[in-house]
């Protein structure tokens, strides 16, 4: 049975969350920031966050004039990545276009290109790249590179063919907006988290009603969760919005269970509630909230595998990144979308979101109870 004091306490925690709520919601302006930006910044992002390399122009001098480069000069013009293709008459114009960085690669195409073909010989081509662009340099050399295979494959020259087939499993046609649409909405679901929380505490020291909270009859506990709740269903909701947003205007496939999606939501999202609410106890203004969130935010995305992968990192790193509740949920949302993960490998990242999430609320009930006194 429950007793009168129980009773009062849940109604307490409840004028609490319902406080916390409307301070969020009843400002258009705070709907605003809250809602548009993530939803937003996943539509932009999504297109703007990309390694592929589209709309570029390559400039070609053609030494040879026979069949083969004509044919080599026809696949370059209808390449999807291709924006033009700039044909020069000496070297000295090829050197010129690169150095002014008008192109990102050139070809010199030989004198004896078509003849080695036709005889069955290695028939290389010369490519330069413009090394101010080396990412974007390297990426086209590899289109180029495809572009003289097939023509070797079909024209039976072995010495340019690639001797190997490759099979991309899970992401066949390396479309590269499924790997970053995921991966953004774990990012934009944890500042989404990290903004609400890191700001509860300063909003109130800022409006002059944190002096009214300390002589008020709630305890500390009920001024954690009900400074959690709002920022737990809101990013739940978000990260949800942005899933579906993944699925039907990205058309991303989802294989995985949904369920364990949502439990790994939810285990990211309490995650990155405890770091908040740590934030904001040690925060005086506003202003400070926000810096210390993405102080805390941006070297969380460095180092969570998001660009990089995690093993190339120093030892060190490693072992901070597994810390980091991003670095776990992004194997999850990842391996929900396109690997269709099982229980038994989401719970190697299930649990240590779950020890992280115990950690940051105990830490921050200690950091925030602190304070109160």
């Amino acid at each position: 049975m429950v007793t009168a004091s129980r009773l009062f306490s849940l109604t307490r925690l409840r004028a609490q969350f319902i406080k916390e709520m409307l301070s969020l919601l009843r400002d258009p302006r705070s709907r605003l920031i809250v809602f548009v930006p993530p939803l937003l910044q996943l539509l932009v992002f999504a297109f703007a966050a990309t390694l592929e390399v589209r709309n570029v122009d390559i400039a070609v001098r053609d030494q040879d004039s026979g069949r083969g480069s004509h044919e080599l000069l026809l696949r370059l013009d209808s390449a999807q990545f291709i924006h033009r293709v700039r044909r020069v008459d000496n070297r000295a114009e090829l050197r010129a276009l690169l150095d002014g960085g008008q192109v990102i690669a050139a070809l010199d195409i030989p004198p004896d290109f078509s003849r080695k073909l036709v005889a069955g010989q290695p028939a290389p081509v010369q490519v330069l790249l413009d090394g101010r662009r080396s990412n974007a340099g390297q990426i086209a050399l590899g289109y180029l590179s495809a572009i003289v295979a097939d023509m070797g494959a079909e024209t039976g020259t072995a010495a340019i063919a690639s001797p190997v087939a490759v099979r991309h499993w899970f992401n066949p046609n390396l479309v590269y907006r499924w790997f970053i649409v995921p991966g953004l909405t774990g990012i934009l679901a944890l500042f989404s988290a990290l903004l609400i929380t890191s700001l509860s505490i300063a909003r109130e020291r800022e409006l002059g009603t944190f002096d009214q909270l300390l002589v008020s009859p709630v305890s500390t506990p009920e001024i954690i969760i009900s400074k959690s709740l709002p920022a737990l269903a809101i990013g739940t909701l978000l990260g949800l919005l942005m899933v579906a947003a993944a699925t039907v205007l990205f058309s991303i496939p989802f294989t995985g269970s949904f369920l364990l999606l949502l439990a790994g939501l939810v285990l990211f999202i309490l995650a990155a509630v405890g770091i908040g609410l740590m934030i904001s106890a040690f925060s005086q203004t506003q202003q400070q909230a926000i810096l210390g969130a993405f102080a805390i935010g941006v070297p969380s995305v460095l180092m969570s595998g998001f660009a990089t992968p995690v093993e190339n990192m120093p030892l060190f790193l490693q072992w901070l990144a597994q810390a980091i509740p991003l670095t776990h949920f992004l194997i999850i949302i990842e391996g929900s979308f396109l690997k269709s993960m099982p229980l038994s490998d989401l719970l190697a990242s299930l649990w240590p979101l779950a020890l992280i999430a115990t950690a940051t609320l105990t830490l921050a009930t200690v950091s925030i109870r602190g304070r109160l006194q």
